[in-house]
């Protein structure tokens, strides 16, 4: 199985080359599928398609949950609701006309997605083998499974950990300033009230991890409770039951658009240079 980031391949590249034509995004998006499906689909199978949904759950449990994004955007030159627009528009057009199951939830965000799939394989004992496509690290979580690799399309290499187990638990204690979540000895705000976090000293995270078990009794109260929002808020095994539940019915349910409409559906957007190389959208078995 490949699982995609649809995002964050998207808007990496996006950022980088300041693309904002509708025909060059859609371009861009349709090339990397295009290229990722031919390198790994007689190894990985299928290619799952995972995006973004609007109002992630994690907002409703931490309010502060990416919330400097927003101001980061504001202050951008590019035009963020158009190029959503675009995002959307090309996401839907993939799930109508590609061989591809495309997998988007409202309150779920690709993260999830992608822990969930991954863990599925886990459950059913198949060891079927993943391939994250994604310069994202929180994923190298994912990797404690035996079956799951990652490669980053921005360091052109794959990502890899001795210990991914040590790396998680490292994750949780520091927290994620990309992600608006503070290290577990500060306080929830510290980010969008533009506070100092507090240090946190990498010898007191390894005091903790040799002594993981017993956190609860170890741990300050306050400390104890920032380190239980930071993992729900990062480990992406912890995804509520629920919504792990709707992933998955959304994930066997979802049909997938028969091999002819790959065809029509480049020539009706004139990705000419696409056609030239139709048969490299199609599924590995």
């Amino acid at each position: 199985m490949i699982l995609l980031d649809y995002s964050q391949i998207a808007l990496s590249n996006i950022i980088v080359q300041k693309l904002n034509d509708e025909s060059m995004i859609r371009h861009m998006i349709l090339n990397s599928i295009r290229m990722y499906n031919k390198r790994y689909r007689d190894e990985y199978g299928q290619m799952v398609i995972c995006a973004d949904g609007m109002n992630t759950w994690r907002k409703d449990y931490y309010p502060y949950y990416k919330a400097h994004r927003r101001k980061n955007r504001e202050e951008s030159s590019q035009d963020w609701n158009e190029i959503f627009r675009i995002l959307h528009l090309v996401r839907d057009e993939i799930r109508d006309n590609l061989p591809y199951k495309v997998i988007h939830q409202e309150g779920i965000e690709a993260d999830d997605i992608i822990g969930t799939l991954a863990l599925r394989t886990q459950e059913f004992g198949n060891d079927e083998p993943v391939m994250i496509v994604s310069s994202d690290k929180d994923f190298i979580q994912l990797q404690k499974f035996k079956n799951v690799k990652q490669f980053s399309p921005i360091q052109k290499k794959m990502v890899t950990d001795e210990n991914p187990r040590t790396y998680l638990f490292n994750h949780i204690m520091r927290g994620d300033s990309g992600d608006g979540i503070p290290n577990v000895l500060s306080a929830d705000d510290i980010f969008v009230s533009e506070g100092q976090q507090t240090p946190l000293r990498q010898a007191k995270i390894n005091d903790w991890l040799e002594q993981s078990d017993n956190l609860k009794e170890v741990m300050d109260t306050e400390v104890y409770r920032n380190y239980q929002r930071n993992k729900k808020l990062i480990d992406l095994t912890d995804i509520p039951e629920n919504l792990q539940q709707l992933i998955i019915n959304n994930f066997i349910e979802q049909p997938i658009a028969m091999r002819m409409k790959v065809l029509n559906y480049l020539i009706k957007k004139r990705c000419n240079q696409l056609i030239e190389v139709v048969e490299e959208f199609y599924n590995g078995t």
